[in-house]
């Protein structure tokens, strides 16, 4: 199948069937581990526990201040990076490893389209599951050859050595940070030769180099410098991109109630703004409430075109959430239930990963469980946050985590959207005492529950007052 790209062309996706799939992940899990103790400190794509909220972090230190000395940067991008992958090479680089052989057949399967069969000779099919691991492994070493040094010292293993370039690099997208123009072109060069023997070359339209004054985008953000000081933002295509994403499901709900309008939208809102929470965004947020607005408005003279504005405002706008001092909140009055805005979401600097720390190291378990509990919560309601918080992540009537992995951080805009999603479907708020009887929506008589136990707890209710209080979670879970 083929998926489009923002450039209008197609993207090849291959999927394996299952039995292969359930084979790749157990190789992968094995494969994994290994190379996770060889990969750059500096390689942050398809990579457990590293984002590209840690590469933003990355460049982030590297060009901000009046000390910066890197400030010409080589935007570079890879030409069909998964599709033109040397075998030979990936082979070589695997070396022998047991499963080796399966890899190879994985590699040399060929791909069933339209009825035919057609034969692969380089490459690795987009869709795999361990097609994103041996991208990393073929691409292991691009640091190092776009001259990158790190100090040798004991402690200062992964500090850049001053005077040498640093390569940031999100699986096929990279951008290294140089001292001069004639440095950044240098440092292309070497990686063309460096390229060549692995069938991979650049995308000479997506590369360029450029100061940080005039900026570049990478990874939906926008990179530049003014004077002094490093600006990093949401960028313009990704701003239009969430835009025409709005305009076109909003067209699709004409006609639906305001709860659909609500559960739509409101995982939009939450993972775009968990995506851009950690840089420069509260503008750009100001501006999507205001595209927002201007579509639920039209949502809704649309739907009642012989209605007032003030009707409109009445029936679909109010002071939703009691928390803030905002008459303009879209909102369903017979549920309660009402939209998010994007300015709600307040800045968290993202907790960049140390080095080339994995968490297939057993040696840093310890910093890995203190760095899930410093990291920054997802923006999600205030009385969600308070109850995940006083129940200590657990859910009371089961007693497992309310969130299976929870230690997961989405990996980029698409994953954060569709985990807001789902958490939003997997987690329900329980009243202790039913409001039928009496009973309140006050944080006291609340708990966060899984909706699978929700719904279990209440069969066969009966004539029940009062919820059975479960026993607090214990402090080992």
């Amino acid at each position: 199948m083929y998926i489009p790209k923002a450039n209008g062309k197609q993207r090849p996706l291959g999927i394996p069937v299952i039995r292969d799939r359930v084979l790749q992940a157990r190789v992968k899990n094995a494969l994994e581990p290994e190379w996770e103790a060889r990969f750059e400190p500096k390689s942050y794509g398809f990579r457990p526990g590293r984002g590209c909220q840690d590469a933003i972090a990355a460049i982030r230190s590297f060009g901000r201040g009046r000390l910066a000395k890197r400030l010409w940067a080589l935007d570079a991008d890879l030409e069909g990076a998964f599709d033109r992958i040397s075998h030979d090479h990936l082979t070589a680089m695997i070396g022998q490893f047991p499963a080796r052989d399966l890899i190879r057949a994985w590699l040399r399967a060929g791909v069933m389209e339209g009825g035919r069969w057609t034969p692969t000779e380089e490459g690795t099919p987009q869709g795999g599951v361990i097609s994103p691991l041996l991208l990393n492994v073929a691409l292991q070493g691009m640091e190092e050859a776009a001259g990158a040094r790190r100090d040798t010292r004991r402690g200062r293993e992964f500090c850049v050595v001053a005077g040498t370039p640093v390569l940031i690099r999100y699986a096929d997208d990279f951008v290294a940070l140089c001292h001069s123009k004639e440095e950044a072109f240098r440092v292309k060069e070497d990686l063309m030769n460096w390229l060549a023997p692995r069938g991979l070359r650049f995308n000479e339209e997506k590369t360029r180099v450029v100061h940080l004054g005039e900026g570049f985008d990478f990874l939906g953000f926008s990179v530049k410098k003014h004077g002094e000081t490093l600006v990093i933002r949401p960028s313009k295509e990704a701003c239009n991109k969430l835009r025409k994403r709005l305009r076109t499901e909003m067209r699709a709900l004409r006609g639906a109630p305001a709860k659909a309008v609500i559960a739509k939208f409101n995982p939009i809102v939450r993972g775009w703004t968990a995506y851009y929470r950690g840089v420069a965004s509260h503008r750009v947020f100001c501006s999507m409430d205001f595209c927002m607005f201007t579509l639920l408005y039209k949502w809704a003279k649309r739907g009642h075109e012989n209605r007032s504005g003030l009707w409109i405002k009445r029936h679909y706008f109010g002071r939703f959430n009691k928390a803030r001092r905002d008459n303009w909140v879209f909102g369903d009055h017979s549920s309660g239930a009402y939209l998010q805005k994007f300015a709600w979401t307040r800045y968290a600097r993202h907790n960049a990963v140390k080095g080339a720390s994995s968490p297939d190291d057993p040696a840093l378990t310890g910093y890995w469980r203190a760095r899930r509990r410093i990291k920054a919560p997802p923006p999600m309601d205030k009385t969600s946050l308070y109850l995940a918080a006083r129940q200590r992540g657990v859910c009371p009537l089961c007693r497992q985590a309310l969130i299976d992995g929870a230690e997961y951080e989405p990996d980029n805009l698409r994953e954060w959207i569709d985990w807001f999603a789902a958490s939003r479907k997997v987690l329900n708020k329980h009243h202790l005492v039913y409001r039928r009887h009496g009973g309140t929506d006050e944080r006291a008589n609340l708990s966060l529950v899984h909706a699978d136990c929700h719904r279990q707890h209440h069969v066969n209710d009966g004539n029940r007052t009062v919820s059975i209080r479960p026993a607090e979670p214990s402090r080992l879970a």
